[in-house]
């Protein structure tokens, strides 16, 4: 089977922001994350496939649950909670991210979004994540 060849009914994902925001359902993952930066050899060597990556001319950010940070010995600085937006946006979308991260921009609440292929996911503060909840609720 070739690559790309799993088929979806809703390929695209929604684009209307008046729809997304009406749609949306915030849904706070139960674990904390890390983020954290590594060297290729070190990312090479991990005993666990990381919930997200990113490779940047200083290093690979890696983002893992605390409990395989801890596990590991890698260093991090902050725990954050992530909180998937429950809707199938589009990569193409205007203003989604922008709407959601300005309001928790207004609480001062820092937010790390993510954009997936059907969903997007905001990492912010372990410690804020129920006011973040109440904001995007």
């Amino acid at each position: 089977m070739p690559i790309g060849s799993v088929y979806s009914p809703d390929m695209n994902g929604e684009t209307d922001l008046k729809t997304l925001l009406a749609t949306m359902r915030p849904v706070l993952g139960a674990r904390p994350y890390i983020f954290t930066t590594l060297s290729q050899g070190d990312y090479d060597r991990l005993p666990f496939a990381p919930l997200g990556m990113f490779r940047e001319v200083e290093g690979i950010t890696v983002i893992a649950t605390q409990e395989q940070a801890s596990t590991c010995g890698l260093a991090f600085d902050a725990t954050w909670a992530c909180i998937t937006l429950a809707v199938h946006s589009a990569l193409t979308a205007v203003g989604f991210l922008a709407t959601i991260t300005a309001r928790l921009a207004q609480a001062g609440i820092p937010v790390n979004p993510i954009s997936a292929y059907y969903h997007d996911h905001l990492f912010v503060p372990w410690e804020r994540r129920e006011e973040a909840m109440r904001i995007l609720e």
